[in-house]
């Protein structure tokens, strides 16, 4: 399964912290970094767009 489709579940709140971590294979503190990653990822095409405009 897609890494950003796991995170996407957790955050609309279909899978706990926990089964997210164990789908994706990793440990709680690898996850929120993976968390962390994810959330810049999705903040950097807004800024394209506006950049583009």
């Amino acid at each position: 399964m897609d890494k950003s489709k796991v995170i996407a579940a957790y955050r609309r709140g279909f899978l706990t912290v926990r089964e997210c971590g164990q789908i994706l294979g990793v440990e709680e503190l690898q996850l929120q970094s993976l968390l962390r990653q994810e959330e810049g990822r999705q903040s950097i095409p807004e800024a394209q767009q506006r950049i583009g405009s």
